[in-house]
């Protein structure tokens, strides 16, 4: 078949375009350009911006099997979607997330279902959600994946900081875990995500469904936390601080806390496994870190610059909850 990939080189979206290739599907990735990794050999490369709406209605001129949809985050870039791909493909694949889906305590594991795309905290989430609203009311014979947390280069960390966690647990710094670091976490590597997904390509059983596509089993924080620590062959000094103390010092973490990772959140992927065979995803965290650390590591030999915005802030609050009761 016939596959456009817009991305195709990123965190979820490049073993995808690997296995796609490898499936004997002919292959074209749109993006910028602009990433380390190389687009893998026989992928057509076409170097564009969705923010340039010339050359990207240029797409809407070839016919395509399938468009896999990677990078689109608001309800414009959806509309530009709608505009060049109605009518111009068999399928269009919608990369949404998971995080659009309520939280409760009640009802931790997910189905498609059962469970409500609703997030009042996270403006992330609540512009995805907004992006499925307007495809499903288009012609586009779409398919709408949500992703959990799907890991390849990053590192999976509370609060988005990323490499700036690993560069404390190598500083003997302590780091931050909100609540008591026991609430069930789902890690997904990359490449188990992109077994089941390529086998939703012009399926007709995916037209206008939604699907997540995740691991089955869930990790701690302190667990996640811990085994980073281990791979990189120190201690993780972990500080527990209650979330809506966290949110007092910084409000706008409030959307990917309250709104995703302060839950215990696991998910039923039977349906999936119906419509595209079954799968297993690695379960040994790990495993499921390895790549994540090695890319970590070879950002540190490279002298990788990390985003340290958050670092003082990570010391007042940790340094007023171990002043407490003292």
């Amino acid at each position: 078949m016939n596959i456009l990939f817009i991305g195709g080189t990123g965190q979820i979206s490049l073993p995808c375009v690997e296995l796609a290739l490898k499936d004997g599907h002919k292959v074209t990735v749109f993006n910028r350009g602009q990433r380390n990794e190389a687009i893998p050999a026989g992928a057509e490369s076409i170097v564009g911006d969705m923010k340039d709406p010339a050359s990207y209605r240029k797409l809407g001129e070839r016919k395509w099997d399938v468009v896999a949809q990677f990078m689109v985050f608001t309800p414009e870039q959806m509309q530009q979607d709608i505009d060049v791909f109605t009518g111009k493909t068999g399928q269009y694949i919608f990369i949404s997330s998971a995080s659009v889906y309520k939280k409760s305590i009640h009802e931790y594991v997910t189905t498609e279902a059962g469970t409500p795309a609703e997030n009042p905290y996270w403006p992330y989430s609540q512009a995805k959600i907004a992006c499925e609203k307007l495809m499903k009311a288009s012609k586009l014979p779409w398919t709408n994946v949500r992703p959990s947390h799907t890991v390849r280069s990053g590192l999976p960390t509370m609060l988005n900081e990323g490499d700036a966690v690993a560069h404390r647990m190598l500083a003997g710094k302590p780091i931050l875990v909100t609540g008591d670091g026991t609430s069930i976490w789902t890690l997904t590597r990359s490449e188990d995500f992109a077994k089941p997904f390529v086998k939703l390509f012009a399926n007709p059983h995916t037209i206008y469904e939604d699907f997540h596509i995740t691991g089955d089993v869930g990790f701690t924080w302190d667990a996640i936390y811990s085994t980073i620590a281990e791979g990189l062959g120190v201690e993780a000094k972990i500080v527990h601080v209650p979330t809506d103390t966290v949110i007092r010092y910084k409000p706008d973490w409030a959307g990917p806390l309250l709104g995703d990772k302060t839950w215990t959140v696991l998910f039923d992927n039977s349906k999936v496994k119906r419509i595209a065979g079954d799968f297993t995803c690695e379960t040994d965290l790990g495993k499921i870190l390895s790549e994540p650390l090695r890319f970590l590591k070879q950002r540190i030999a490279d002298k990788t610059p990390y985003n340290t915005d958050t670092d003082a802030m990570m010391d007042r609050i940790i340094a007023d909850q171990e002043g407490l009761g003292r």
